[in-house]
């Protein structure tokens, strides 16, 4: 029963914060003062954090991590800097999640329409247009589940959930040398549906079902259909350091990069990587492999001393080495 009720709680805080974010939106059509939105955000629930004037870089010392609903430190804030952008962690922390349709490199616009056309993307809390033309999305953020960030570059569309954040309205960026504002386009009247990213990623971003790998050769002394099985099946915080250590496997036993990304990419596709990143985790591998030999861990600087090899192995981050 208890967990009934905490679930009801989570739902109504998030339903409470997307609902203060509209409302906020809402009341941006004419000159409002940017300190005064931090503010009234802050007070209603909605973590907020300063960034560069006329940027995305936040200004505090721990980025988005450091936003609050202190309406003492958010004044403080912009008592410091009265032009700083204002920004919200996006997710479950604010109540909503942010489609970012971008038209730098590619026309994100073709990619939302015919999402929309599919039912993926439903009708939008809010409707922000950016600076460079683009749009952000708002939704508000799905209290049973984590939606984590992602980003489909080929289709000029942004996710911003969970451990991201997002710059709002009245916010200014500097394009060219003039200064263009985030502006609201619209607010929904009511509370609206939760999108589901995870159905809009694998539309934007279709990945082909993983098939293991055949068997190797007799002659090869190394299960590579059981590598890639092992890789495609790594839970998110691992994923690239199971496709690294893998990599090392099939370098050391004589396999090209080549072979070790035909067998290895599908997997690492299916557990969530991008194309690029595996590239790059697939090349630091080989790489470490022929700076250090087989099954040798990378020395770590230790503190006032020189380099060892008798420290535990080299950490992998998400980004790959």
């Amino acid at each position: 029963m208890a967990e009934v009720h905490d679930a009801e709680a989570a739902h109504g805080l998030i339903a409470r914060r997307a609902s203060s974010v509209a409302a906020v939106f809402s009341r941006l059509d004419g000159d409002v003062p940017l300190p005064l939105v931090a503010r009234e955000l802050a007070r209603l629930g909605v973590p907020v954090f300063p960034c560069a004037p006329g940027g995305k870089r936040p200004t505090p010392e721990r980025g988005f991590h450091e936003a609050t609903t202190d309406v003492r430190q958010v004044e403080a804030w912009w008592r410091q800097r009265p032009r700083a952008n204002l920004a919200i962690p996006t997710g479950a922390v604010s109540g909503v999640v942010v489609v970012d349709v971008d038209v730098h490199k590619v026309d994100g616009y073709a990619a939302s329409r015919s999402a929309a056309r599919s039912g993926l993307l439903p009708q939008p809390l809010a409707v922000v247009t950016t600076p460079t033309g683009g749009r952000h999305l708002y939704y508000p953020a799905d209290a049973e589940r984590e939606q984590r960030s992602w980003q489909v570059g080929r289709a000029g569309i942004d996710f911003r959930g969970d451990g991201g954040y997002i710059i709002v309205p009245p916010s200014l960026r500097t394009i060219d040398g003039h200064p263009a504002s985030y502006r609201v386009d619209g607010v929904a009247g009511g509370m609206v549906a939760p999108l589901v990213a995870q159905r809009l990623r694998d539309f934007l971003d279709p990945r082909p079902k993983y098939v293991p790998a055949p068997e190797p050769p007799g002659d090869w002394p190394l299960d590579v259909a059981r590598l890639a099985s092992q890789v495609a099946r790594r839970p998110e915080g691992e994923r690239n350091l199971g496709l690294f250590k893998a990599a090392c496997r099939m370098a050391e036993h004589g396999h090209s990069p080549r072979e070790a990304l035909d067998a290895l990419g599908p997997a690492a596709g299916q557990s969530g990587l991008g194309d690029r990143e595996i590239t790059r985790t697939v090349g630091s591998a080989y790489r470490h492999v022929i700076t250090y030999g087989p099954r040798r861990r990378a020395p770590v600087r230790q503190a006032g001393s020189g380099f060892t090899h008798n420290e535990p192995p080299v950490s992998v981050s998400s980004r790959g080495l």
